[in-house]
C-alpha cells in the first residue's frame, strides 16, 4: 500500500512539474508583444530627413514596393520578427539562446546566438570596363565591414558618455568567397533588382542561404545603396552598393560605411529613427527615439523627440567618418537571426 501511495505521489509531482513547465512556455509566448510591428515605412517615403546633406539609402522604398507586389511578404516578416523577439526574450535564461548556447543548463546566454559568426561574401560587379571596381576597393570594403562588425572602428572612442556603454562587438567576420565581374554599358540600374537577374543583363545570386551576395553597380538617382530585409525572395537576397561608394573611394561617403549600413538592414536592423515619427520605433530598446534621419556630421547633442539622437549609429544617414557604432540591442537583434529556426540559421549550420 505504501508503495502505491509513493508511486502516486511521484506521479502527481511529475504532472504538476510538467504542467508548470507547459504553463511557463505558454506564458513566455504570450508575452511576445507584436503590437508595434510594422513593415511599411511612414508615408511611403524613404527620407524623413530635414537635412539636404544626408545619404540616400533606398531600402525602405524597395521594401514598400515588394510588400505591394507580394501579399505574403508581410506575414513572412511578421513571423521572423516574432522569432527574433522570442529569441531575445529567452536571452539571460540558462541555455535560452536557441542556437549554440548551453543546451538547457549552465551560464545564461548573454546574446541570442553565442559565438563568432563568419559570413562568406560573393561580390557581383557590373562595370563599364574590366577593373573599374578595383581589387583595392574590394579589399578595403571587406576590411571595413570586419572593422565595424567587430568594434574596431577607431572613431568609437569619440562616443559621448550617454552612449559609450552601449557600444557592441557584433563578432561577425566577412570573407570573400568569390568575385564575379560582368561588363555592361548600362548607365544606371535603378532599384528594381535588374542587376540580380542575368536575363536582364545582371548577375544571378549565388546560393543566398549560405552566402551574402553584394552587387556593385551604378544605381543612379543619387542612391548609395539598398538591401533586402530577411523574408524576401532568395533570388534577390543581398545588398546593392553604388560603385562610387564601395570600399575606400573618395568624398564624404567614400569610407565604405554604405555597406556597413546596408548589411545592417540585411541583418534585420531598421533605420535608427524607425522611419516614422517619435512613437514609431526601430524595435531596439537601447536606441533613442527620433523623428528623422541626420545628415552631415552633427554635433552632440542633436535633440529630437526630447532625447539626444544617436547620430553616430551605423543605421543613421551621417557622413561615413561620423558613424561608428552598433548598440547591444542591435547586436541582439542581428544575432537572433542565427538561432535555430532563425531566418539566417543556415549560415551557422542550424
Amino acid at each position: 500500500m505504501k508503495k502505491i501511495i509513493l508511486l502516486f505521489a511521484f506521479a502527481l509531482i511529475g504532472f504538476v512539474a510538467c504542467q508548470d513547465s507547459t504553463e511557463e512556455v505558454v506564458d513566455q509566448q504570450s508575452k511576445i508583444d507584436m503590437s508595434d510591428f510594422y513593415a511599411y515605412s511612414d508615408e511611403g517615403s524613404e527620407l524623413l530627413s530635414k537635412s539636404s546633406n544626408s545619404k540616400n539609402c533606398h531600402s525602405m522604398n524597395v521594401l514598400n514596393k515588394k510588400l505591394n507586389e507580394n501579399p505574403g511578404l508581410f506575414k513572412k516578416m511578421y513571423d521572423i520578427e516574432y522569432t527574433t523577439r522570442k529569441a531575445i526574450a529567452a536571452k539571460g535564461k540558462p541555455g535560452g539562446g536557441g542556437g549554440n548556447g548551453n543546451g538547457g543548463g549552465g551560464t545564461p546566454d548573454p546574446v541570442p546566438y553565442v559565438g563568432a559568426i563568419t559570413i562568406p561574401v560573393v561580390i557581383n560587379i557590373l562595370e563599364d570596363n574590366a577593373g573599374d571596381v578595383t581589387q583595392a576597393q574590394i579589399n578595403s570594403q571587406i576590411a571595413i565591414l570586419n572593422e565595424d562588425y567587430n568594434n574596431n572602428n577607431p572613431n568609437t572612442g569619440n562616443a559621448p558618455a550617454e552612449f559609450a556603454g552601449l557600444v557592441a562587438d557584433v563578432n561577425i567576420t566577412f570573407t570573400v568567397a568569390a568575385v564575379n565581374r560582368k561588363i555592361s554599358s548600362k548607365s544606371s540600374w535603378g532599384t528594381n533588382d535588374a542587376m540580380k537577374d542575368a536575363s536582364q543583363g545582371g548577375i544571378d545570386a549565388t546560393d543566398s542561404s549560405t552566402y551574402l551576395n553584394v552587387w556593385v553597380c551604378n544605381i543612379g538617382g543619387g542612391i548609395l545603396g539598398y538591401a533586402q530585409f530577411p523574408g524576401g525572395a532568395a533570388a534577390t537576397d543581398g545588398v546593392v552598393i553604388g560603385n562610387d561608394y564601395f570600399g575606400e573611394t573618395s568624398g564624404v561617403y567614400g569610407d565604405g560605411r554604405t555597406a556597413t549600413h546596408e548589411v545592417g538592414h540585411w541583418l534585420n536592423l531598421r533605420h535608427i529613427w524607425g522611419d516614422g515619427r517619435c512613437r514609431q520605433d526601430d524595435f531596439v530598446a537601447d536606441t533613442p527615439s527620433s523623428d528623422r534621419s541626420n545628415g552631415g556630421c552633427p554635433t552632440y547633442p542633436t535633440v529630437h523627440c526630447k532625447s539626444a539622437d544617436m547620430t553616430m549609429n551605423y543605421m543613421d544617414y551621417v557622413y561615413d567618418d561620423c558613424m561608428y557604432m552598433f548598440t547591444d540591442g542591435q547586436n541582439d537583434r542581428m544575432r537572433a537571426l542565427f538561432v535555430a529556426g532563425g531566418a539566417k540559421a543556415s549560415f551557422v549550420g542550424n
